[in-house]
């Protein structure tokens, strides 16, 4: 017999110390101790099937090979009621011999049950969302397949009682704990092929997780537009909502987006850990030069500090970090964002509302109003925030604000397209910070890579080495029970730095700026993009494939 606290301490990563406080509960209290585990948050729910699977010997539940399943013909319907009553799922059966996947194959009330059916059993170990969309199936027949197009008069109130059963709520939430214990920033649920597709973004990568039964998707659907207060009724237009959840002593936010599909509706949800970002610069990865050139910005009390990057390029999380910098209770802060998303201690954020027409460029003018000392305002979108933003850094301002564009060089035109005059833009703009976030790799797992040679006669390694005095240290993903078997964990962020020198102000803003913008950088041995993965490739903090993924 295996010994459970000996699987648990190798196998699942549960300290000795979790351990001791477990069985102290256990001695006193009684229960078992894996459930005390997940209970302490030491383990997940998803995490017992493994669990049991190795202790006892019995194999894991594969959902895709019953993709098909089907109540056995020789079975009543009674006796799958009973079981899923157990948390167990009849996957095939006969008179004599019942193939079963349980959630909890320990359970004395399972045990005694089989016994009075005096059946030989065989048993698969499921987790609660694996099991979940086939107990729907059982529902369903039972409930006399009740269509979504066959709901009439009292459509809303049958659509709360699907949202609030007991599978689709258990679902749902097996679905939200497993994101979080993976570190997913995002989770999408969409119709695909038939199926309700659930896809988790994790690290800035989606990853296909389950696919479930067709008929979960309007009860699970319901139910997150039932939480984050979007009307239930309303199928064709997109809705947007908010979920407030305290989860293991941590307040989480959910964002809840739904766009109308031509086959379903599909739904994307937001996770915002309120306390796991820290705004420290040393979190961002920011080379050391880079990071030089920046804080020397940010000693400056006038002009226009801008990030650009595409949407989920972390720009916001970066100014927040500079922001996060400055803070102190002699200067004055206030953000204008579109939405608030995290809370900083002791800055004023406002939050726009463009239904009541305060937007970007109404708020800045009450903003300046306020006499502050630096301002960020979340995004440039148009002509009159541009204006007003660069006009207040020379009013006596430091202004943070982001734009949508490839590289640093390339904000300055996406500012004239906008109608700023170039004379503006010379005077108030600092320094422009192009950004991308690159998957980090595990610290754990991460071994020397073996394509050393390859990568060197394919990209100027040794070039980016040799300007920054770097060693090579190149290294590649392996993957890991700490990194979910991927090989990263966490990201890290790629930077291109543009200074607004007397240089840059000197040069005309047409259509050869952005080349002769580069060209000066690369004088000064300023990398771009592509060059600064580089030097995260050879500090071994990244690989050669995700630098290409996101600044290729």
């Amino acid at each position: 017999m295996i010994d459970l606290a000996k699987l648990l301490a190798t196998e699942f990563n549960v300290s000795q110390a979790d351990l001791d406080k477990a069985k102290s509960y256990q001695s006193r209290y009684d229960g078992r101790l894996e459930q005390i585990l997940v209970n302490m948050g030491c383990l997940t729910e998803d995490d017992l099937a493994p669990l049991y699977s190795q202790l006892l010997g019995y194999p894991l539940f594969a959902p895709d090979d019953f993709a098909n399943w089907q109540i056995p013909d020789s079975i009543e319907l009674t006796i799958l009621q009973e079981l899923k009553a157990l948390d167990c799922l009849l996957v095939t059966g006969s008179d004599s011999e019942w193939l079963l996947a349980c959630k909890d194959p320990l359970s004395l009330a399972l045990a005694q049950y089989i016994q009075q059916h005096d059946v030989d059993v065989k048993i698969q170990v499921a987790t609660e969302s694996q099991l979940q969309t086939f107990f729907y199936e059982i529902q369903s027949i039972s409930e006399s397949n009740i269509e979504d197009e066959e709901l009439t008069g009292d459509e809303e109130a049958r659509l709360r009682e699907l949202a609030s059963e007991a599978p689709t709520v258990n679902l749902l939430n097996s679905l939200i704990t497993k994101a979080l214990a993976r570190g997913a920033s995002d989770m999408h649920l969409e119709p695909h092929q038939g199926r309700f597709r659930v896809r988790y973004r994790i690290d800035g990568v989606l990853h296909e997780v389950d696919k479930l039964a067709p008929k979960m998707q309007l009860p699970i659907t319901t139910r997150l537009k039932i939480l984050s207060g979007m009307d239930i009724a309303e199928k064709r237009r997109p809705q947007d909502g908010k979920i407030e959840l305290r989860i293991a002593n941590q307040e989480l936010d959910i964002r809840v987006s739904a766009l109308p599909l031509n086959d379903g509706e599909s739904i994307v949800l937001r996770f915002l850990l309120k306390d796991s970002i820290r705004y420290d610069m040393s979190v961002l990865g920011l080379s050391n030069d880079t990071q030089s050139l920046i804080q020397q910005d940010l000693r400056k009390t006038t002009g226009v500090i801008l990030l650009t990057g595409p949407t989920g390029s972390g720009k916001t999380t970066t100014l927040y970090t500079f922001l996060n910098e400055l803070n102190r209770p002699d200067v004055k802060i206030i953000t204008l964002e579109d939405p608030v998303e995290y809370q900083l201690e002791g800055v004023n954020q406002v939050q726009v509302n463009n239904d009541i027409g305060f937007n970007f460029a109404a708020g800045l003018r009450s903003i300046v109003r306020q006499d502050p000392d630096i301002i960020m305002v979340g995004e440039i979108r148009d002509a009159e925030t541009a204006r007003i933003a660069l006009q207040s850094a020379l009013t006596g301002h430091l202004v943070f604000s982001t734009v949508h564009t490839n590289d640093a060089a390339s904000a300055y035109t996406r500012l004239l397209d906008l109608g700023v005059e170039e004379f503006l833009l010379n005077a108030a703009l600092v320094s422009v910070v192009a950004q991308r976030l690159a998957r980090r790799l595990c610290q754990h797992c991460a071994a020397p890579a073996d394509d050393v040679a390859e990568l060197l006669a394919n990209y100027p390694i040794e070039q980016v080495a040799k300007n920054a005095g770097l060693e090579l240290n190149i290294k590649q993903a392996v993957g890991c029970e700490h990194c979910n078997h991927s090989g990263f964990k966490g990201r890290i962020a790629i930077n291109e730095y543009l200074r607004c020198d007397d240089e840059i102000k000197q040069l005309p803003k047409n259509d050869q700026f952005i080349a002769k913008a580069q060209a000066h950088n690369a004088q000064l041995k300023r990398r771009n993009l592509m060059q600064d993965g580089l030097y995260k490739v050879i500090t071994g903090v990244t690989t050669i494939d995700e630098v290409l993924r996101v600044a290729g």
